[in-house]
Parts: structure tokens; sequence; C-alpha cells
């Protein structure tokens, strides 16, 4: 039983015949790892902006525009923002504390 150096991380290195007994992945396998990881990546931005359609008003109902609900997500944001913004002035006027508000 051969003893392996084990890296920092807890990595244990092998030698280079042993890794090659596992095998190459072919050309093919490559393309269909890679073909698969796209369409994850892609279902994953999809499932986001159908989440954000969900959240975003007004956005019920509308076609899957990426660029409509980035835009309408943007406008929403600044709204809730700005109403952050007087809401923190009326507190702070009545002598409510940024830790009392941020509550």
């Amino acid at each position: 039983n051969p003893t392996h150096p084990i890296g920092p991380n807890g990595n244990i290195y092998t030698s280079i015949p042993a890794m090659a007994d596992k095998g190459r992945l072919s050309e093919q396998q490559k393309k269909e790892n890679h073909i698969a990881s796209e369409q994850k990546r892609r279902q994953a931005i999809r499932e986001g902006f159908d989440m954000l359609s969900r959240i975003v008003p007004g956005m019920e109902g509308q076609g899957r525009s990426e660029a409509v609900v980035l835009q309408a997500s943007v406008e929403f944001l600044k709204k809730q923002m700005a109403l952050k913004d007087q809401l923190w002035n009326a507190a702070r006027a009545n002598g409510m504390s940024m830790e009392e508000f941020e509550k």
C-alpha cells in the first residue's frame, strides 16, 4: 500500500500513472459535459428571471424578456430605496436612531 503525500488543503497527491488508470475523457464526452454544463447554467438564469418576474410588481403575465425584467427590477429597487430614505428621514426627525430604524 503506497503512501501518497497530502497537501496543505487535504488533497492527496498521486503519480501521473495512477491518474492515467482512470482514463481520459473522449472528445465526445467533453462535448457532452460542456453541453450539460451550459444547459444547467441557462436553466439557472431562466429560474432567476422567473423568480424576479414573480417578485417585481407589474411583471405578472408579462412575456419573459430578460431586458424587460431587468429594467423593471432596477426601477422597483430604486423606488424601494427612495421609500426607505423617506422613512428614515421621518424616523430620524422623530428621534429614532439608525440602529432602531434598521430593526
